[in-house]
């Protein structure tokens, strides 16, 4: 169990990283070959990339689901709250509701799907078009078991979900198909399921039967400032049930978004493990600012690392900070569990902490005034979508992954 609880840690994401990343360092990664020269070369083109959106960097917002939401500038979300009658906890659940499935919806759309937003006639793609998606369906209540009550999230609600609700949100049809809608509705249902499992976290002070994600701020306490391992806890354990069955076990647990690198084996299997918790991190990113907005402030963020996803990864691909040792490797499509994958995911995490540092002196500012959760809204992951735009057509990451909807 003591490993369990490790890799369930945020230190684990850069302490199993960095151990990848001192490989590379000495020419020993099997798949990519690290260029640190190219460092200062990225560190300029996301610099660049700051400058044209931002004046200065106090104006970069953290990376956050928040930001999809505000695709095209309308007020979608004070527009939304302005309907609500409710003390600000209440507002917060609502916000938290609304987060949490938008996140667990935001694996990768694939370059074809687009969602058309009727008030707005506009089409909107990729993670803003699933962000705001995921909105107008919360709005609608396709998430709320209780139609009197549309705008919240509640575990009957996740587990009558249907294809049919999510197809007919997502606006899926012969001309317009989604990678990995069953995997997000498989997902939803767990989530559902994972709600039901942990009511210390989840059920209502109210109502015994009533399970909401949003009923996490009330495992919070009435502190203002909260460390993010508290909530880094309520999320890998209250959420632990998502995951799909395949992933891997350590003593009959799943531990979702870790998996066995086997050139690190050293003495045992147990030393092969690496751990990302992409989706989980990118959830917390996410639920800084709804707990924010009701007065709890977290604190420690610098545990939170850099996401091993395929913009930030796919940007030190294309500016050649990483070579793949087979080119081969752009031209197929990759499982997550590949060692190709999780090699480059871990180099992503660990070689982005290195482009922070150097950003923090070339933009003479500490990393208090400049976090990384900053540089990678900023920053590394619209330069990574940006320059995917450049180098091929459909705008896609230089390694195709093969998405379930619960990785990338």
């Amino acid at each position: 169990m003591e490993r369990v609880s490790f890799l369930r840690s945020l230190p684990s994401i850069r302490q199993t990283c960095e151990r990848v990343h001192e490989l590379a360092k000495i020419d020993q990664t099997k798949y990519f070959r690290l260029q640190s020269s190219e460092l200062d070369a990225v560190a300029s083109y996301i610099i660049k990339v700051i400058n044209q959106t931002y004046s200065s960097c106090d104006e970069v917002p953290f990376h956050s689901r928040w930001r999809h939401f505000e695709a095209g500038s309308p007020q979608r979300i004070p527009n939304m709250t302005a309907q609500w009658n409710c003390d600000s906890i209440e507002r917060a659940r609502r916000l938290i509701d609304l987060v949490v499935v938008s996140v667990l919806l935001d694996a990768g759309a694939g370059a074809q799907w687009y969602f058309f937003e009727k008030e707005t006639q506009t089409s909107y793609t990729r993670s803003e078009g699933l962000g705001i998606a995921s909105l107008h369906m919360f709005m609608a209540g396709v998430f709320s078991s209780d139609p009197s009550k549309p705008h919240r999230v509640d575990a009957q609600g996740l587990c009558n979900l249907t294809i049919e609700s999510l197809r007919v949100g997502f606006q899926v049809g012969d001309d317009n198909l989604l990678v990995g809608l069953e995997g997000r509705l498989a997902l939803l249902q767990r989530l559902g399921i994972a709600l039901k499992n942990k009511p210390g976290y989840f059920k209502s002070q109210t109502t015994d039967t009533l399970f909401r994600p949003g009923n996490m701020i009330d495992s919070l306490g009435t502190s203002e400032l909260v460390s993010v391992s508290v909530l880094w806890t309520i999320v890998i354990e209250g959420f632990e049930a998502i995951w799909p069955e395949s992933r891997t076990k350590i003593d009959g647990i799943n531990m979702g978004d870790v998996w066995p690198l086997s050139y690190l084996n050293g003495d045992s299997v147990e030393n092969s493990y690496v751990s990302f918790h992409k989706l989980s991190q990118w959830l917390t990113y996410s639920l800084i600012e709804p707990l924010q907005w009701a007065g709890v402030n977290l604190t420690d963020l610098n545990l939170l690392t850099a996401l091993p996803e395929y913009r930030n990864g796919g940007l030190l691909l294309d500016t050649n900070v990483l070579v793949p040792r087979n080119p081969s490797i752009l031209n197929q499509e990759h499982e997550p569990s590949s060692e190709i994958v999780i090699e480059w995911r871990a180099l992503t995490v660990a070689i982005l902490d290195d482009v922070h540092k150097i950003l923090l002196e070339r933009l003479h500012v500490s990393a208090d005034e400049f976090p990384l959760a900053k540089m990678l809204e900023g920053g590394s992951w619209k330069a990574g979508r940006l320059i995917a735009k450049e180098r091929r057509h459909d705008g896609g990451p230089p390694i195709r992954i093969k998405s379930d909807g619960t990785v990338f």
